[in-house]
Parts: structure tokens; sequence; C-alpha cells
């Protein structure tokens, strides 16, 4: 099995090549973060990607230490970027490099498919993402802090249909490993998708 970077670059590859694909009116469609239009959750995903540690400390104090707020320093600084100039950086790092290489790049592998997925979801263009990859994300996504996956999914066992995949204990909820994982990381449309005893808990926990 490759390398969780290597899984990495291959998620954002494939990330970069779809964007290529846009036309400039999908690049202003509204993703499933709902506050941030396609161009914008790009400038986010590039956003930390050259940031040294004293330019990341300085970030994170213009946040006022605030996920939210760090992450919309990031958007405003690159987010009056044209399309061609944020693939283009996307396509330049490639290879996580900084920040997103904390945790073996677990980081930019979770991030990359989930905001993948953020701009995949709206447009109506659907993929099956590579199992080597989904399955590493998925079990990282349910324990990495800022997603808070453990939060929503506590008390139950998810259960993933398409993979050998499992988490929890408690009633079930069921469905495609990809579904799980959107769900989890607070994607409210999705969870719908979803099935089994414990689904109307998470759905609650959603606010759906």
């Amino acid at each position: 099995m490759a390398d969780i970077k290597s899984l990495a670059r291959d998620e954002r590859q494939a990330l970069a090549d779809f964007l290529a694909t846009l036309s400039p009116s999908q690049w202003d469609v509204r993703t499933l973060c709902t506050e941030w239009t396609v161009r914008q959750l790009v400038a986010h995903v590039v956003s930390y990607e050259d940031l040294d540690r004293r330019a990341l400390v300085r970030r994170f104090a213009e946040g006022r230490f605030l996920p939210g707020k760090i992450n919309a320093v990031g958007v405003a600084e690159a987010g009056g970027l044209e399309p061609d100039e944020l693939l283009a950086k996307l396509r330049m790092c490639v290879d996580p490099r900084g920040f997103t290489t904390g945790l073996g790049g677990r980081i930019a592998l979770v991030d990359g498919m989930i905001h993948h997925q953020d701009i995949r979801r709206p447009l109506g263009l659907p993929r099956e993402i590579p199992a080597e990859r989904l399955l590493p994300a998925l079990s990282f996504a349910m324990k990495a802090p800022p997603i808070r996956a453990f939060w929503r999914a506590r008390g139950l066992r998810l259960v993933a249909t398409d993979l050998d995949w499992s988490s929890g204990r408690g009633p079930e909820v069921r469905g495609a490993g990809e579904a799980i994982m959107m769900a989890a990381a607070g994607r409210r449309g999705v969870v719908g998708e979803l099935t089994g005893p414990g689904q109307p808990t998470l759905a609650r926990r959603l606010g759906g």
C-alpha cells in the first residue's frame, strides 16, 4: 500500500484535474462549505501551503485562534485570484508541504478529500474514490479535532457498506464510506443517504 503522503498527492492531483474541467460559472457555485464558492474553497485549500512556522503562527493570531476566523484570513488573502491562478497554485503544491504535511500527510489527505467532495456534490459530479485513499481518510477523519466527527458520532457505530471499515459502538449507521465521512464531517445534506437505527440520532446532531 502507498504511504499516506503519496495518497495525499494522488488526491490533490485528482482534485486539480477535476477543477481544470470546470466552466467559469461552476467556479462560482456554492459548495457544501456553504459560506464559500468553489473559488473560495480552493483558495482555502492552497492558502496554507506557503506558510512557514512564523507565518502560520501569525495567521492563527490574526484569526484569534478560532478555526473559522483563521480560515477566513487565508481565503481573504487568496480569494481574489482567478480560477486559472488558483489551479496553478494547487498544481504547484500537489506534493503537500508545510502545515498540511502534519501527521504523516494525513491532514493533506483528509482536507483534500473532504473539500474535493464539497465541490463535486453540489455540482452533481460524483466519483468513485479509490478505497486505498478512502480507508485511511475515514479513520483519521474520525479522530481529527477540527472535523469534530468523534463528537457527532459518539455512541454510534458507523459501518461502511462498500468498504471493510467500521468505527464506534452503539446503534448502527450504515452507508457508503464517502457518505459516512461527509456526514460525520458535518455536511448536512448527506445524512439522508445513510440508514440504520442510529441514523436519526446523527441527523439530529447535524440539525437535519
